[in-house]
């Protein structure tokens, strides 16, 4: 290690392959669940002895000076990539949410063969929701919902979306809500 940085080295988990391609750059990593690959934009040294990745600043792709200057950066966001990779192949991702409100409640639990979701929340007309074909849903009971899957970015917009259909209001707390998220209720007008 003669100019890399030890936060620039990425330590590869006993259970996890990772097989690097020089010629096109391609990174691809294969966990106990599933497999992912990055296209990089910088070198990488593969070090088999240690079972170790380092992020060199050499660039692949061609950079103005201006770019050249944030190398350092670029470095940091390919470790953090990676390390989110690593994890999306090693384990399973969930997020919940709870339905608060009266009449408030996934209707159809069958549909979820079919990757749509129905919703009743207090609005004239019910609500469907496509599900893509990586995550999975779960309905614990009428008001609990589970989120997950292998990509970490996916479930928290998925989960993101549907919140956002019935934010909660602040003055009884009714809506969509993550599992530990609290809400500060206000005080209504006294009369």
């Amino acid at each position: 290690m003669n100019n890399i940085k030890k936060k620039h080295v990425i330590k590869i988990p006993n259970r996890t392959t990772i097989l690097y391609d020089n010629k096109k750059n391609i990174l691809v990593i294969i966990g106990p669940l599933t497999k992912k690959s990055i296209n990089l934009k910088l070198k990488i040294n593969m070090l088999k002895n240690k079972n170790e990745i380092e992020i060199t600043p050499i660039s692949i792709i061609k950079m103005s000076n201006n770019q050249k200057k944030k190398i350092s950066a670029l470095q940091g966001t390919t470790v953090a990539l990676i390390k989110q990779i690593i994890l999306e192949t090693s384990y399973i991702y969930y997020k919940k949410l709870k339905i608060i409100g009266i009449g408030y409640r996934i209707v159809d639990a069958e549909d979820y063969i079919n990757k749509l979701l129905f919703l009743k929340l207090g609005y004239s007309h019910p609500i469907y929701f496509k599900v893509t074909a990586n995550l999975k849903f779960f309905c614990l009971k009428r008001t609990k919902l589970f989120i997950f899957g292998n990509s970490y970015t996916e479930i928290t917009n998925t989960a993101a979306i549907i919140r956002s259909y019935k934010k909660p209001e602040p003055y009884k707390g009714k809506g969509i809500l993550y599992e530990t998220e609290q809400i500060k209720l206000k005080e209504g007008k006294k009369v």
